[in-house]
């Protein structure tokens, strides 16, 4: 085997498709070199990064602060991609007209929101007001339907979310929400008790109420019928990348002897 591989010897090696291989390079899971147009990898490298179990450490987005312990099981933003769940999470959000955001089991978020309406945008820009909308996802976390539904937020809009499974366990959740429910905008009455749960002025709330999505009856089943199908995509890439990383353990293994 040379010092520089292809991607096709790098393809028979881990045994998946040159798709898969370009995905990892471009998520800086896989270190390569461009010669030309083509990628190459380092034998010494990727020797390195087989023995390290293929673990990429992911950038902490904004309000997550995730610090398990040495027995605990891996978090999501460790066993997921986050570069290639970023950009899922960009294009669903886009085409649904929603503001979309994956957090773990805490309702940590674990992505950057996607189409953030404006309320949300106004709202994470106060620490307090992050803190009870991060406990406000987690609680939804126990809610006994596992099937999605909108229901009213903590900030009044509409907000729906799907699980995230890997194996037997529940990893996270993908939220759909910043969506206006027909009465929209609350009462004086509401506001002023949307603006004591999490803990911003009247005046500050009530400027940034008009700056959520509008969606018709249709629009808003749509977006409620992908909620889960998302989620569901983000399982299946958890237990393809823990797959994968078995796989490359047993060859790191092989190579060792």
């Amino acid at each position: 085997m040379t010092d520089l591989l292809t991607t096709r010897q790098v393809q028979d090696l881990l045994q998946v498709d040159r798709t898969t291989i370009y995905r990892m390079v471009e998520g800086g899971q896989l270190p390569a070199v461009r010669v030309g147009k083509q990628w190459r990898f380092h034998q010494a490298d990727l020797e390195r990064w087989l023995c390290s179990g293929a673990a990429t450490p992911s950038r902490a987005p904004e309000g997550a602060q995730t610090q398990p312990g040495p027995d605990a099981s891996p978090a999501l933003a460790e066993l997921l991609s986050m570069p290639c769940a970023q950009l899922i999470q960009d294009a669903f959000a886009d085409a649904l007209g929603v503001t979309l955001l994956i957090t773990d089991m805490e309702g940590r978020p674990a992505t950057q929101a996607s189409n953030p309406c404006g309320l949300y945008s106004a709202v994470m820009q106060d620490s307090v007001a992050v803190a009870r909308c991060v406990a406000d996802w987690g609680r939804m976390a126990g809610m006994l339907t596992l099937e999605p539904r909108f229901a009213p937020n903590e900030l009044g809009v509409l907000c729906a979310r799907g699980l995230i499974r890997h194996g037997r366990e529940l990893k996270g959740m993908v939220f759909a929400g910043g969506i206006a429910p027909d009465a929209w905008p609350p009462s004086p009455e509401e506001q002023k008790k949307i603006a004591a749960r999490v803990g911003l002025s009247l005046d500050y709330l009530a400027a940034h109420l008009g700056e959520v999505h509008h969606l018709n009856p249709a629009e808003r089943q749509q977006a409620l019928d992908f909620v889960q199908r998302i989620a569901d995509i983000y399982s299946h890439l958890l237990d393809d990348r823990s797959a994968l990383t078995t796989r490359l353990q047993a060859i790191a293994s092989l190579t060792s002897l």
